[in-house]
């Protein structure tokens, strides 16, 4: 056939098909195709053609050769599909799919519209066939291809929400990335809803959160999907409900979920689920009862919750309720069902409980229940060592089969390495069974697999192992490794404390305990052995505070009681070594108090009524007067309360302690204890000399005691001392048994030094001198420390009158205090210093100078005293050392109580010379009315007692009375030497007296016989008190021939000084002290002396006078508040200030002595002088003055020192003057003039006719006259003349009165006022008012010439004054006047530059002379034009923080 025909029979068939003559159009069709074989158009007819016919495989067929021909053409496509969709039969739904691609393929590019409708049932079919990933996929393609087409939004909302329902039923079977393309199509549906909110975005919404609760991976969506319906939705319980379900199935009860639960509730307060909420929070917080009845309440609305049923049940086995437990377990699996996914970790969790609460029932046939149970929670793990733990739990606490027990825990924990509690279990059981290697095997099998740090438990379990088996070194790296662990682990810390401790680390220990009681206060035990360590470590004081602490919380906590009271026992030991015997009885009655409550909670523990026997014995040290202690009266079989016990019922109760304590165990210590006990006791009846019968009974009980102890245990070597001892007191004298027992501790231990001077006290006191010396040395080289050795030695030695005694018993009092040693000691200090022949001596300076002896043996002595109050010699001696240390009141005690002591014995010589001394000791006080009846309560018949007497009558003021006892003891008198010291004494009474001749005679009648330094002092001293300076010379002459005789080179010193001031001739004065101190310049007093001198009669050299002070105070410190005054008194006077020096001037030195000694009055004045120095310097220095309103207070000070003084009334009164003048200068110098006035006024009303107080009184009231006025009027003028003619021996009045003249400009007035300042400054040879007289003068009138007033008068008298100045002294004001002078007259003169250049270079000129100096120096370079020295000077200024210089240049260069 040709081509037309062809087309011609393919268009037949095309007409038979559309008039459905199918069969005619397949006869046209197989024409065509015998002709054409691979006709496209033919092939599709056919297909078509045997579709309608219904013979669809030849459709089918048709089709296929059509699509092989031409694969692109869409028609047998189209129809291929179209027999497709008419099929029912399931086999073509694959090729469906093939075709649908195919079509989607074909129609991508050209018809939009059929594509979506292809992809639409390519989708439906693949949901069909459960393909959900392509399901996805070609919804996703479908909705890009409707964004590309640019469709609206709700259009595509509807299409996000058709894919998913496509996909959200099937969640269960879908792939991740299904599952991802299901949330992606929610979000963007969610996202792309129209009414935001509103129930089909809720409906959306709650999809949405139902989808992703099927997906556990999604939990973090999930919740965040929650949150935003929240916020969207607050009213809607929905996401809150389906949170709560998540967090419950998740375990993850935090507080934020706990907090969604109870809003749940707040929103509905039936909720089931929020019910359900509040009994987990209860659980949480251990309320298990109110956890019950909310879980009970919860699951009955809402019963389908398996994890509520396995809280309800753990709720009922905290209570122990494990039949309800079992009930909750039941009713949870029926719950779960067939459990799946996360359920089937709650089904595994709710059947260990369950076999647990089987467990727990103990109930025949429980244990086989609980058994299958756990099989079946293994068959859901095949790994579930919980299971196998369990059963071990069974067969440990209901079986009580330790062995299958641990079988079990060790299966669990091979199974699940990381299971403590199976491993815990697992290793304590087998310590428990003594299988330490089994333990240690699995420690060190576990702790090999984990990293440092890990497996806490295993390394606290090894390291107690360590600890149990002595090996604290290897517990310690195993603890510490723990730690690291869980720093925060207070029971670790424990152990690591006790592993320290173990090993001996103390300190380290200590901190550990510390730490363990800071992280859990409860641990009672970490804070005593805290405790336990301070006391170890003789930190006495703060483990008594620790024990203190725990006994606040725990009363009866006996380790603690215990503790404290070794503490307190310790402390009085140490008192009483100490010789603090009251200390020591305060300790011992604490110690009795917590021993007692200790023995009272535990009564029937050995060591402690040992250690109450100790408490008691420790007295055996005190005296008996201070020995009263109170006692618990429960220790005595009273009810309440305290008794106080003497020093023998005291030792006696040690006694009974000891004997309780041997009751409950027989020690040799305590038999020894109790042996040394009796001996005690038998000790102190023989001091206090009661019934020899009593004393001798308790020596043989503490004789057997002791032989109990060694034959107990002979190896002891404490035990053969104390029987030796025994045996060798006096009341036995034993002395065999002594020795052996004293060998016999020296053969039981060869490092012995307690034997060997027992042995050597034993062969001293039967006198075997050499034996003892052996033995003695044979202890000082075994221990050279042991006090007793040596002071065995010393007892040799003074027995053999050795010259190194004394140096021995100084020897033993470095050592340690003793009582024989300190009496010793003192004894021979008291001999030494009663030879007076012995003062130049090598030995006395040793012995006594060099080695302070004389403090050291008071030291020792008054201890001594203290717990020896009845021995009178050493009170005699003690007084005596007291006197050389000037510490008059302790040695009149001490002679009081020599003399009390004494009173009633036989021996009157030495009660009559004790009494003599306490005499002359209240005398030295002051108390001169109880010194004279001393004296005449005693018969006196020798010289010293009659001077006694004759010196408190004199200082009493009974001076007829002194002359008459002087008079006695001149006839009494042996050596012309007293005789001499009498007729002076004698003397000062008649002076007393006012009869000087009378006392010129005595002492003239001296002078005749040998001379006498006393005597000729005295006469010198007569001389210048006379003023009779022949006289003076005369007796100072003579004192000079004694100076071998006379030591006091100071007093010599000071009266030669004082008769040169007599003359008036200081150079003289300077030169006798300055030669004193040439020869002995080591002398303290006489560099005093300097100080104290120079600023009166040399001004001029102050600054050399604070240097003598400095010295002074360097040499002898005792002395330091003297030589303080001195030195801020001379400061004062050479013009220091706190601006020179902040550490060294008058206000910081006069300030150290007054805290030295705050009682001098002296002190006190020169302090307001100090003040009013730093406030005059401030106010010159225009700033505010830094210590104002001092005044009043100072002043106060004054007078209150001075009434509790006892001065001579002279000075106290012209030392009050003195400061009330002061005073108000100081208050008129900073502006108080009304104080000032008032203070005036005051002083005015004791001492109406005071010059100075009224010139002051003037002076104030003249102030506040020119502040008001300015300008005073001639009646006024008149009246301040006539004031100060009252004074005119006062320059400082002649000086004020020219300065109101010249505030009224009456310069010629100021001239003469000044003149005759100075007339009266040089008159009375006082420096310093002649310098300040020639400088005012001069600046007056440097005044007028400044004023440019021409008269040649005042620059002559600038120039007169000044250089009159600079022949006084080096004065850098002088100098300054000067240059101002020349400035005044040519500024711009070379010479004007050079003198002020001077000023301001002179090193050490004050800097407020300095920058005035600087001021009109640089006027002057600015007007001479030098920048070179201009550089220079500014500098300068820049240096010394001149700012005012710095401004002026400012000014003076913007002006140029």
């Amino acid at each position: 056939m040709s081509n037309k025909e062809v087309k011609a029979a393919l268009k037949s068939a095309r007409e038979a098909i559309r008039n459905k003559d199918y069969k005619e159009a397949l006869k046209h069709c197989k024409a065509v195709l015998k002709q054409e074989k691979n006709n496209y158009n033919a092939w599709v007819f056919i297909g078509l053609s045997a579709a309608e016919l219904e013979q669809p495989d030849q459709a089918k067929g048709a089709y296929k050769k059509a699509i092989e021909y031409e694969p692109n053409q869409l028609l047998a496509w189209q129809g291929l599909a179209n027999l497709y969709e008419k099929s029912n039969q399931a086999d073509v739904k694959g090729d469906m799919a093939e075709v649908y691609q195919k079509l989607l393929e074909l129609y991508k590019s050209s018809d939009k519209q059929k594509w979506c409708d292809v992809c639409n049932k390519l989708a439906e079919l693949y949901h069909q066939e459960k393909k959900y990933l392509e399901v996805a996929e070609l919804w996703q393609k479908l909705i890009e291809m409707k964004q590309e087409e640019g469709a609206e939004k709700a259009e595509l909302h509807q299409l996000w929400k058709k894919k998913i329902q496509f996909l959200k039923d099937s969640t269960q079977d879908q792939d991740y990335k299904t599952e991802q393309l299901l949330l992606s199509a929610f979000e963007h549906a969610l996202n792309s809803a129209d009414t935001v909110p509103g129930e089909d975005h809720q409906r959306l919404y709650k999809d949405f959160i139902q989808c992703l609760s099927k997906f556990p991976h999604e939990a973090a969506k999930l919740e965040k999907a929650c949150k935003d319906m929240m916020a969207l939705y607050p009213a809607v319980s929905y996401p809150l409900e389906v949170l709560f379900l998540h967090f419950l199935q998740s375990g993850n009860l935090s507080e934020e979920a706990l907090d969604y639960f109870s809003r749940l509730l707040e929103m509905d307060a039936s909720n089931g689920l929020g019910i359900i909420s509040c009994g987990i929070k209860c659980l949480q917080e251990k309320k298990y009862r109110e956890a019950i009845k909310n879980l009970t309440e919860g699951l009955q609305k809402t019963s389908q919750c398996p994890a509520a049923w396995h809280y309800l049940a753990e709720a009922y086995m905290r209570i122990h309720r494990h039949r309800d437990a079992l009930q909750s377990c039941n009713k949870a699996l029926q719950a779960l069902g067939t459990a799946e996914g996360p359920s089937l970790r709650w089904k595994n969790l709710i059947l260990q409980l369950k076999a647990e609460a089987l467990i727990k029932t103990a109930d025949a046939g429980a244990a086989e229940e609980a058994i299958q149970a756990l099989e079946q929670a293994a068959k859901l793990d095949s790994n579930l060592g919980s299971a196998f733990r369990h059963m071990g739990s069974y067969y440990r606490d209901v079986a009580e089969d330790k062995s299958r027990a641990r079988g079990c825990y060790k299966k669990a924990f091979e199974l699940d390495g990381a299971d403590e509690e199976s491993g815990t279990a697992a290793v304590d059981l087998s310590m428990e069974l003594d299988d330490m290697d089994t333990a240690l095997s699995i420690l060190n099998e576990v702790t090999a697999k984990v990293g440092s740090g890990a497996a806490k438990w295993a390394l606290i379990r090894r390291g107690l192992y360590y600890l149990r088996t002595d090996q604290p070194t290897k517990a310690v790296p195993d603890l510490q490794a723990a730690l690291r662990a869980d720093p925060k682990d207070a029971n670790c810390w424990e152990c690591l404390g006790e592993a320290y401790l173990n090993r001996g680390s103390y300190m380290t220990a200590l901190k550990s305990f510390r730490k363990a009681s800071e992280l859990n206060p409860e641990l009672t035990y970490s804070f005593y052995q805290a405790a336990a360590i301070e006391q170890a470590l003789g930190k006495y004081q703060s483990a008594i505070a620790a024990y203190q602490e725990i006994l606040k919380k725990t009363e009866d906590y006996v380790p603690a009681l215990k503790g404290l009271g070794e503490c307190h026992l310790i402390l009085a030991k140490s008192a009483l070594e100490n010789y603090f015997d009251r200390k020591a009885v305060d300790y011992i009655e604490q110690a009795l108090e917590s021993f007692t409550k200790a023995a009272k909670h535990c009564p029937d523990v050995s060591c402690i009524w040992k250690l109450l026997g100790d408490t008691c014995t420790t007295v055996h040290l005190i005296s008996p007067t201070t020995a009263n202690v109170q006692v618990p009266a429960s220790l005595l079989g009273q009810n309440e309360g305290k008794e106080v016990l003497k020093k023998r019922e005291l030792l006696s109760l040690g006694g009974r302690c000891y004997s309780r304590a041997l009751k409950m165990m027989h020690l040799p210590s305590i038999w020894c204890d109790l042996g040394i006990n009796y001996y005690r006791q038998a000790e102190h009846l023989i001091a206090v000399s009661t019934d020899s019968s009593e004393t001798s009974e308790l020596l043989e009980k503490s004789l057997q005691c002791l032989k109990k102890a060694v034959r107990l245990d002979s190896k002891n070597h404490l035990y053969w001392n104390a029987l030796g001892v025994v045996a060798s007191s006096s009341a036995i004298g034993n002395h065999a048994l002594a020795q052996h027992s004293f060998i016999k501790s020296i053969q039981a231990e060869k490092i012995n030094v307690v034997a060997w001077t027992n042995l050597g006290v034993l062969y001293l006191t039967t006198g075997h001198i050499e034996q003892a010396h052996e033995a003695f040395k044979t202890a000082q080289s075994l221990d050279p420390s042991y006090l007793l050795c040596w002071l065995g030695q010393a007892l040799i030695a003074e027995r053999v009158d050795s010259y190194d005694t004394m140096d021995l018993f100084r020897h033993t009092t470095e050592l340690c205090m003793h009582d024989e040693g300190a009496k010793g000691y003192g004894h021979w200090v008291c001999s030494t210093l009663q030879d007076k022949s012995n003062r130049n001596t090598e030995v006395y300076q040793y012995n006594i100078v060099e080695m302070n002896a004389i403090p050291t043996a008071q030291v020792v002595l008054t201890k001594y005293t203290e717990r020896n109050p009845d021995d009178a010699s050493a009170f005699t001696m003690l007084g005596y050392l007291d006197d050389y240390l000037h510490l008059k009141k302790q040695a009149a005690e001490a002679y009081g109580r020599a003399a009390s002591l004494l009173k009633n014995s036989e021996d009157t010589e030495r009660y009559k010379t004790a009494m003599q001394n306490y005499g002359r000791s209240l005398c030295a006080l002051g108390r001169c009315d109880e010194a004279i009846e001393v004296y005449t309560s005693i018969p006196l018949t020798d010289f010293d007692g009659f001077v006694g007497l004759a010196l408190a009558y004199f200082k009493k003021g009974l001076l007829e009375e002194s002359i008459k006892a002087y008079e006695q003891a001149l006839s009494v008198a042996e050596s012309e030497e007293d005789k001499a010291h009498v007729l002076t004494a004698m003397a000062i009474a008649e002076y007393k007296q006012n009869r000087v001749d009378a006392a010129q005679t005595l002492l003239f009648k001296c002078s005749l016989q040998e001379p006498c330094v006393e005597s000729l002092k005295a006469l010198c001293t007569l001389g210048l008190l006379k003023k009779d300076v022949t006289l003076a010379a005369a007796a100072l002459k003579e004192l000079k021939k004694q100076e071998k005789r006379d030591r006091s080179l100071d007093e010599r010193c000071l009266i030669a000084s004082a008769l040169h001031a007599l003359q008036g001739r200081s150079v003289e004065l300077q030169r006798e002290i300055c030669k004193a101190i040439h020869c002995t310049p080591a002398d303290p007093a006489l560099w005093a002396l300097l100080a104290q001198l120079l600023p009166f009669y040399a001004p001029g050299q102050a600054k050399a006078g604070a240097v003598a002070g400095r010295i002074a105070q360097v040499l002898d410190v005792n002395h330091g508040k003297e030589a303080l005054l001195s030195i801020a008194v001379n400061q004062l006077a050479a013009g220091c200030l706190m601006a020179e020096d902040k550490k060294n001037n008058p206000l910081k030195n006069i300030q150290k002595a007054i805290h030295l000694s705050p009682d001098t009055p002296g002190a006190w004045a020169v302090l307001l002088a100090a003040c009013h120095a730093e406030n005059s310097a401030a106010c010159l220095s225009r700033a505010q003055p830094p210590r104002a309103a001092l005044e009043r207070t100072l002043l106060a000070a004054v007078s209150a020192q001075t009434a509790a003084s006892n001065l001579p009334q002279s000075y106290i009164q012209a030392l009050e003057e003195w400061c009330l003048c002061q005073a108000v200068a100081s208050l008129e110098q900073i502006g108080e003039l009304s104080a000032a006035e008032a203070l005036c006024n005051k002083g005015l009303q004791s001492r109406p006719e005071h010059p100075a107080l009224l010139l002051l009184l003037k002076q104030v009231q003249c102030k506040q006259l020119l502040q008001t006025h300015g300008e005073l009027p001639d009646s006024i003028l008149k009246e301040l003349h006539k004031t100060v003619m009252n004074s005119s021996t006062s320059v400082a009045a002649w000086q004020w009165l020219a300065e109101m003249y010249q505030s009224q400009r009456m310069m010629v007035g100021a001239e003469m006022c000044y003149r005759k300042s100075l007339q009266l400054a040089f008159q009375q040879g006082s420096w310093h008012e002649k310098l300040s007289s020639l400088l005012r003068l001069a600046m007056l009138a440097l005044e007028v010439c400044m004023a440019n007033v021409s008269d040649d008068h005042w620059p002559a008298l600038v120039q007169e004054a000044t250089a009159e100045a600079l022949k006084l002294s080096p004065c850098p004001l002088a100098s300054l006047l000067q240059a101002l002078l020349q400035y005044q007259c040519n500024m711009a003169a070379r010479e004007t530059g050079g003198m002020l250049a001077r000023v301001v270079q002179q090193p050490g000129t004050a800097e407020s002379i300095v920058a005035v100096a600087r001021w009109y120096l640089l006027h002057h370079l600015h007007a001479r034009e030098d920048p070179q020295s201009l550089k220079v000077l500014l500098d300068n200024a820049k240096a010394k923080g001149d700012v005012r210089v710095l401004e002026l240049q400012e000014k003076l260069s913007a002006r140029a």
